[in-house]
Parts: C-alpha cells; structure tokens; sequence
C-alpha cells in the first residue's frame, strides 16, 4: 500500500510539472519566436540605413525615460529573476515582457551592442510568474516556476534546449545545482525550443569542419586559453557593472546615462569608419568559425558592449560574449597551433562560462551548436574559465553556493 502512495504521488508530481511547464513552454517560447522575428527587422532596417546611428542618443533617452516612468519595479531585469528565486516577495509584473522586449527591439534598430538572452530570460520568468497567481503557488513551487521560465527562455532565443535547462538550474548560485527543479526547467526548455520552431524561428547554423584527435598539446592550449577565456570574462564583468556604477553616481537622471552612451557609441562608429562591433554581430561570430580575423575584435567588441550596457541599453550580455570568445579564441589559434575554427568554437562558449559561471550549461552548449565531438575540448576550457573568473559575474544578485575551489588551510591536517 505504502508503494502505491508512493508512486500516485510521484504520478502526480510527475504531471502537475509537465502541465505547468508546458505552459511556460508556450508562453516563452511564443514570446521568444516574436521576439527573434522583431529582432531580425530590427537588424535589417539598422544596416539599410545607417543614418540611424545618430539617433541612438535619442532612443537611449526612450528607453531610460519609459523604465523611469513605468518600469521601476522591473528596472533589476535578470537579477530580479534571480532575487525572488531566492527570496520570493512579490509576483513579477507583467510589464518586464513587453518593456524589456521594446527596449531591446529599439536598441538594436539603432545600434547598441547588446545581447537577446536577457531579453528571453526576463520574458520566459514575467510570464511564468504570472501563473504563480493564477495557480496559487507556494513558494517553493514559485522558485521551481521561475527556474523554468529562465530555462525556456534560454533555449528558445538560442535553439540549445540541454543548455538552458541547465542554465536555469545553474545560474542561481556558484556551485550549486537545484536538482528538485531538473524535471520542470528540461521540460520548459525542450517544449520551448519547439514551440519557437513551430513559430519557425529560424537559429543561426554554426560548424566546426574539423576536430582534431586528443593529444597532450591540444589539452594543454585548451587548459591555457581556457585562463584566458575565464580572465576576459572576468573583465568584461568588472567593467559593465563599474561603468554602471560610476555612471549611477555621475548622473543622477536615468534617461541621460543612455544618452551619453549613446552619443560615445555613435561616434566611435563613425570614427572607426566599422559597424562591425554594434548589434548582436553574428555575421562575425560566423567568419571567426571560418577564416583569421584581426586579433583586436574581442577588444573592439568588449568596449562597446561594455559601454552599452553599463550606461543602461537593454538587451543581454551573452550573445556579445559569444562574439567576445569566438574572436579571442580565433586570435590565440595561430599562437597555440590549433585549428581557428576549433579555438573559435571553444571561446565561444568558454568567456560566457566564465563571465556567467555557468560550465555546465556551457559545455552542453557547445555541443548542441557544433556536435558532441568538441565536448572535451569545450568541458576543459569552460571548466577551467569558471575557476579563473573570479566569484562575480554578469549577474550581480547569483549567490555563491560553494568555493570554486578549497582553501588551502582545508587540506592541511
């Protein structure tokens, strides 16, 4: 009798998460295909008229003013998320979607260098927090909600539904997984995925032509520019949150630290004659996987995301860390006589491992985007870029679960 119980409650538990995640499946998944479908005009309509650089400035002020008038309550985006995954207070209001998704749109229509995952994050969570009310939620099943409203949207922006189960449970805090959560966040990211192809959203295709065979060469330069990937995601971190911070302190009105942004990344487009560094920079990511490029983008890039995110655009951070990694790893392949293409791949996911300190979700994403055959090239490096990240990433409120690794005076007797 006793196992009887035992498996109509897990009978029940079993359906109760795939009914609910299901839901937030459909929801984030539909919000991410028009999302991407919005961010593809926006894209377009950016490189047919290239006038629309000036007017950045302008569109800096919008958005700051619109998150100034109406979106106090969200203005923490993915920290938010991750605050009340913590410790749930209140419901997320409905209006991060649409006002994250607006503000994204229209910094990409006129050439900030910001990312989409935030964007996706931000809506799969709203949405599914919305049936915390509907549903009337404890707050247990209110966190496991959320984790999986993080997940599907992750994986429906990116086509990559392993990683973004994994990046719902992993993101949280360092060094902890919820596995209590695993069930719900791959059943949002695997129907999301889905969901978003159904729409037909359409996801970059990405290749890798050759793998070489394991030798202790190519496991010692993953093991090496994995400290680079790690020590560039560090950097990228400290420097958005303390250009946010010294922009904070400087200017006391939200809506003109965007303005300024944008006026610096305006000109800097002109002067450097390029938009290659503004928008998600996909075309790039594509050629590092190709051919030698010049060994300056990663810094190109890093700049100008930097300076567009810490001055308030919003958008994301990850998609310009793939551009980020993929261009450092294309630089250090001569230097440490691997194939570009592999190194690129590599970095790609690694300086996003580190900066996010997410490994795990890392490496599955690599293999989900250029096969199973790089998974221990990329475990190595993302490993090794999560230990030299330091404990602070692109997300302020993840906590720290546990050390990345023990203190010396724990192995002495």
């Amino acid at each position: 009798m006793h196992r009887l119980t035992a498996l109509s409650d897990l009978l029940r538990h079993l359906l109760k998460w795939l009914l609910l995640a299901g839901m937030v499946a459909v929801l984030a998944g539909t919000a991410s295909a028009a999302f991407l479908y919005a961010l593809d005009w926006a894209t377009r309509t950016r490189l047919a008229h290239a006038w629309l650089i000036w007017l950045l400035p302008v569109a800096g002020f919008a958005v700051g003013w619109l998150y100034l008038r109406y979106g106090s309550s969200v203005e923490g985006g993915a920290n938010l998320l991750i605050d009340e995954i913590h410790d749930p207070k209140k419901i997320i209001p409905l209006r991060m979607a649409p006002l994250v998704l607006g503000g994204t749109v229209i910094s990409h229509v006129f050439g900030a260098s910001v990312g989409r995952e935030g964007t996706a994050v931000q809506m799969g969570g709203a949405l599914a927090d919305q049936l915390t009310r509907m549903f009337r939620l404890n707050n247990e099943d209110r966190r496991i909600i959320l984790m999986a409203g993080i997940s599907a949207g992750f994986a429906s922006v990116f086509g990559t539904p392993l990683a973004g189960a994994l990046f719902g449970l992993e993101v949280l805090a360092i060094g902890r997984l919820r596995y209590e959560a695993m069930l719900p966040c791959l059943a949002a990211a695997v129907i999301a995925d889905q969901v978003g192809l159904l729409w037909g959203v359409q996801h970059t295709h990405y290749a890798v032509p050759l793998i070489p065979a394991l030798s202790a060469w190519t496991l010692s330069a993953m093991v090496i520019a994995g400290v680079l990937f790690g020590v560039t995601g560090k950097l990228f971190a400290h420097a958005t949150h303390g250009l946010s911070g010294l922009m904070k302190r400087c200017i006391g009105y939200a809506p003109l630290r965007p303005l300024a942004g944008g006026l610096v990344v305006a000109i800097a487009v002109w002067l450097m004659g390029t938009d290659k560094y503004i928008g998600l920079g996909i075309p790039t990511i594509v050629d590092a996987l190709k051919e030698p490029l010049p060994a300056y983008d990663f810094l190109g890039k890093m700049a100008f995301t930097i300076v567009s995110l810490g001055t308030g655009f919003k958008g994301g951070e990850v998609t310009p860390l793939f551009f980020i990694g993929a261009t450092l790893g294309n630089a250090l392949g001569p230097v440490l006589h691997q194939p570009v293409a592999l190194l690129a791949a590599v970095g790609f996911v690694a300086v996003f491992a580190g900066a996010a300190n997410t490994p795990i979700a890392s490496t599955l994403m690599a293999m989900e985007l250029f096969g199973a055959e790089i998974g221990v090239y990329a475990a190595i490096a993302c490993v090794v870029a999560y230990l030299f990240s330091g404990h602070a990433g692109i997300y302020r409120a993840q906590r720290s679960g546990h050390a990345k690794r023990t203190a010396r005076k724990e192995l002495e007797p």
